[in-house]
């Protein structure tokens, strides 16, 4: 079969840039390395976890013939990336995505990894594999050696007998692990709980894959007290959840209020249902896997509140912030608001401004500034 075309690879819906790109080195090095093993893999016995945009699994499908391919994203823009490269190559029929769970997993014989940047996402991931994939699963862990670490080998050898790793290709480097071992019952959802001036802790639980997971973040910390001052509302939207801090804490201290929590990362969902739960309050937040707002109609929303990311992926990158304001923008009515807290030397107020509407300073301290924004 034709090998893919990886320069033909796209993002969108991710934010594309000069310096972003749809596959890197260490796609091409875990296909290489993992050749052999996937030309004596039998159909439906390959499953691809944290593919970026499509390099492994259409690569897999496209050089090898592979059908029945189980992949899972956590991101949702990752997700649509992969639909739409595949479309493009003809190959959408060549996979299905899959939530992080046993059906992911069972009777793999071949799993491909790109190594996640989080040692709990790993933790979690090696635990699912060495549970549920056929005992003499191969897996092939790729990275770029920056983001590469000696407490990942530490992390697959609590889950697997043989971790080795390989020899670097062009800044890239795979590790080759097999011998899954017998485990307890991951610690997942994590909790932890944090004093934010109500009358009970703010319970916070979080999977493998949130980012900060089960921490309360500083700037959140931060945002939190001022949201007192928000407008009355009926409905909120956390966009961005996280870990569900934002939106426990709004249904905790607006007995009222019915908040729709979402964000692009399965786990963040996840974690956001879980952290409702653990707070009493899940029947007033519904949580929702979305890229950025798309499912929101257009001046529909009385309230917002967002803390931005400010990188994408390991990049650090404005992108996704403005892509978050530019959608709260559309998504809130005449006379809605959006609260934002940011890291104060991104200086974000003029795209607030330009996307938004008049925005004001509420509050600002030594590392974080919080804003309101109203649509006009």
């Amino acid at each position: 079969m034709p090998d893919l075309d990886f320069a033909l690879l796209r993002r969108h819906p991710d934010i594309e840039a000069e310096n972003l790109f749809a596959h890197d080195a260490a796609d091409r090095l875990l296909l290489d390395s993992a050749a052999e093993a996937l030309a004596e893999a039998a159909p439906g016995q390959l499953a691809v976890i944290g593919d970026h945009y499509g390099a492994l699994v259409l690569g897999a499908a496209a050089r090898h013939g592979m059908a029945g391919i189980r992949v899972h994203q956590d991101p949702l823009s990752g997700e649509l990336a992969l639909a739409g490269n595949a479309r493009a190559a003809g190959l959408e029929h060549a996979y299905a995505s899959l939530p992080l769970d046993a059906e992911l997993l069972a009777g793999a014989s071949v799993v491909l990894l790109r190594l996640p940047r989080s040692l709990e996402a790993l933790e979690e991931i090696a635990w699912l594999i060495a549970a549920h994939a056929d005992p003499a699963v191969q897996v092939f862990a790729a990275g770029m050696v920056k983001h590469m670490t000696l407490a990942m080998n530490e992390v697959l050898g609590r889950h697997f007998a043989s971790v080795a790793a390989g020899l670097a290709r062009q800044k890239a480097r795979v590790l080759t692990v097999a011998g899954p071992l017998p485990g307890a019952d991951p610690a997942f959802p994590v909790e932890a709980s944090y004093d934010v001036g109500l009358p009970q802790p703010l319970r916070l639980r979080a999977y493998g894959a949130t980012f900060g997971g089960a921490k309360l973040d500083p700037g959140t910390r931060f945002l939190l007290p001022q949201l007192a001052h928000a407008r009355a509302a009926d409905a909120a939207v956390d966009l961005g959840c996280g870990n569900g801090s934002i939106a426990a804490y709004l249904a905790l201290s607006r007995p009222q209020l019915k908040i729709l929590a979402c964000d692009q990362s399965a786990s963040a969902v996840a974690s956001t249902a879980a952290t409702a739960a653990a707070n009493g309050v899940a029947g007033r937040v519904d949580v929702l896997r979305d890229d950025a707002l798309s499912a929101q109609p257009d001046a529909a929303a009385q309230l917002i509140v967002l803390n931005p990311p400010f990188h994408v992926g390991a990049t650090v990158h404005a992108g996704i912030a403005l892509k978050l304001f530019a959608d709260a923008g559309r998504v809130l009515a005449p006379g809605g608001e959006l609260w934002c807290v940011w890291n104060s030397h991104l200086r974000y107020r003029p795209q607030l401004e330009r996307l938004v509407g008049p925005t004001r300073q509420v509050a600002r301290n030594p590392k974080f500034t919080v804003t309101v924004s109203t649509r006009p």
